[in-house]
Parts: C-alpha cells; structure tokens; sequence
C-alpha cells in the first residue's frame, strides 16, 4: 500500500512510502478493538467513588422502638438504610476497574485501527520537521496546511520532540505521541492519524512482532 509524503505545507513531496499490509490492510478483528478500548478507558477510572454505610453513620445505637406490637416492620438502629440519614444500601466503594489483555490481542486491536483509518483514507504521511522554540502558533499552521484545523488530529512522532508536543499541547482538538505510546482508542478517536516518516519503521517492528 504506497502513500504520497507530504511536507509541513500540505504539499506533495513527490515521494511515496510503502505502508505494510500486515499492520495497514488486515481484516479488522472488532472484538479485539472492543476490548482495548474498553481496557484504555478503565483504565481512566479512578475508583475512588464511597458511600457511607451504616456502619460509618454518626448515630445512636439503641433500639429506636420495641420489637412487637406496633402495627409497623421492627426497626434496630436509627442508622438503617431505610430511614432518612442513615446508610446507603450496596452503596459503590472504592475499587480497580483495570484488567489484563494480553500483548498479541493488544498489538492485533492496533492493527485493525489502523487498517480501519487505512481503508478510509484518513491517515497521512508527513516528512519529518521540527519547531525552532515551542510556539502554539507554528502547530496551528501546520494544522491549516493539512485542513486539520477543526478536526480530531492523532500526530504520531518517530522519538519524543519536545517543541512539537509542547507547541501542540494546548490544542484541544490534537494529541502529538511517540510510535510507541500509539492506542487503539488514540487511533479511532481521531479524524486523521498524520504518521511521520520516521514513526513508520516503528510502528511496523512495534506491531508485527
């Protein structure tokens, strides 16, 4: 699958660059998209969410009527769940939310979300630039050279550049990664992934182990 190069302007460079059919054109496994995905965004939670029960609520603990003879349900504890103040009932308490994928699902999920932006033309290869100082305004021209400017945009770098990604970081709508932080839910939540040719070599070592 050969794709043209195109420089920081949008124009093409006159080069094409083969992309490897088995990373960029395999039958997507959306099962395994799925539950990358749902693993990434686990992975986001924190956990931290308590309820009090009754146990915890500042309370009396004496018996709040006699047992029999009421005409209504017995009742213990003033704390029950099933007075106003008292403790929630299977409340949420705090726990990991993250689980385990092993590492050939995980690189086959990546496979097919590039291969899903492969086969609707939304990725783009960029020759390789850098930015003199971190300046907001030098990401945003490149942006508007690739019409990305109000679009999602995923920029996958070859090795950490610190002026690009910092030059990119106050950009709501782009992320700037190396090759190797790539994620199956980065790749699908953008509207073009731009590869720059330095990431291609590890994308493809990365992904067809």
């Amino acid at each position: 699958m050969k794709v043209a190069v195109l420089d920081i302007n949008g124009k093409d460079t006159g080069r094409q660059v083969e992309l490897s059919d088995s990373v960029f054109a395999i039958e997507p496994n959306n099962h395994a998209v799925y539950l990358d995905v749902k693993q990434y965004l686990a992975n986001q939670r924190q956990g931290t969410h308590k309820a009090k029960e009754r146990g915890e609520i500042a309370g009396s603990t004496r018996k709040i009527k006699k047992q029999k003879g009421t005409g209504t349900a017995r009742a213990g504890s003033i704390k029950s769940g099933v007075f106003v103040g008292g403790g929630r009932m299977f409340g949420p308490r705090p726990r990991n939310y993250s689980f385990k994928l092993n590492k050939g699902l995980k690189r086959l999920a990546r496979r097919s979300a590039l291969s899903i932006k492969a086969n609707e033309a939304s990725i783009v290869v960029l020759e390789d630039f850098n930015f003199d100082t971190p300046k907001t305004k030098n990401f945003t021209s490149v942006l508007k050279a690739l019409d990305l400017q109000d679009k999602k945009s995923l920029f996958v770098l070859g090795a950490s550049n610190n002026n690009v990604y910092l030059s990119s970081r106050n950009l709501k709508g782009s992320e700037v990664v190396t090759n190797s932080e790539l994620s199956t839910y980065r790749i699908l939540n953008a509207n073009k992934v731009v590869l720059l040719e330095s990431s291609l070599e590890g994308i493809e070592t990365n992904l067809s182990k």
